[in-house]
């Protein structure tokens, strides 16, 4: 029997499996997380095609443009923390500015505030594939882009106390939110996105924040009420940007 042959077989094998290890990495870069407004389904929105499909009233699917139908999610209200687990429907059309759509049933259960519907959609398990959409970049972002930093992005459930906690009433916020475009490692890659920004779109709340010695973010706002906030997101979406963010102040 020629060794050599079964050494160099058996270690071509080797390398063409993922060690465990691998395929739980792989698994964590499937999880997708956002945060931002949710709307609220009615027949009215139908009739006047903001929104392509239907949802019924006591319904569990939701819509969502990134992540692929059958998609499990946690859906939790920011602003009192109380959530449930949904399942993405069939694609939909409707308002670039929302993350989602949801029922009636999904608002009255997380007691979602229909002026300020502050949410935050995870997906649950490992089959959560997050759709990245085309967008637009410079070469010099495409160098950086590997480099982008992961977060780490845990689920917790509520035991009886905190479940206590989260039915007490919550001091009710002012309305001020940022719209997060993107955290970069180099200040010279936050400084491309940001002229490009100012380029092709009318927004004058745009700024760079240094988060760490690695870690620079581009925002635009505060906004202080959702008209200004509304329209301060769709001219950043004429851009195309994979996952623009909507974070509370």
């Amino acid at each position: 029997m020629n060794y050599k042959l079964l050494i160099f077989f058996l270690l071509v094998i080797a390398c063409a499996t993922p060690s465990k290890k691998v395929q739980e990495e792989i698994k964590i870069q499937k999880i997708f997380s956002n945060k931002g407004f949710a709307l609220l389904y009615r027949d009215n929105i139908n009739k006047n095609n903001l929104i392509s499909k239907k949802i019924e009233e006591r319904s569990l699917i939701i819509f969502q443009k990134n992540l692929e139908e059958n998609t499990i999610v946690k859906i939790t209200n920011l602003l009192n923390n109380k959530y449930l687990i949904a399942t993405v429907g069939p694609e939909s059309n409707y308002p670039i500015f929302y993350k989602a759509v949801f029922s009636k049933r999904i608002f009255n259960e997380l007691e979602i505030d229909p002026k300020e519907p502050y949410i935050e959609i995870t997906t649950v398990g490992s089959d959560g594939t997050f759709i990245a959409k085309k967008a637009k970049t410079f070469e010099e972002e495409k160098k950086v882009a590997d480099k982008a930093p992961v977060e780490e992005i845990t689920i917790n459930s509520l035991n009886k106390k905190e479940k206590k906690k989260v039915d007490k009433k919550i001091t009710k916020s002012k309305f001020s939110y940022i719209i997060k475009v993107g955290d970069f490692y180099f200040k010279n890659s936050a400084e491309l996105i940001f002229d490009r920004i100012k380029k092709e779109t009318p927004i004058n709340k745009l700024k760079i924040m240094k988060i760490s010695n690695n870690q620079y973010r581009v925002y635009s706002g505060p906004f202080k009420n959702l008209k200004s906030l509304k329209k301060a997101f769709n001219d950043i979406s004429i851009i195309d940007f994979e996952n623009l963010e909507i974070i509370k102040q």
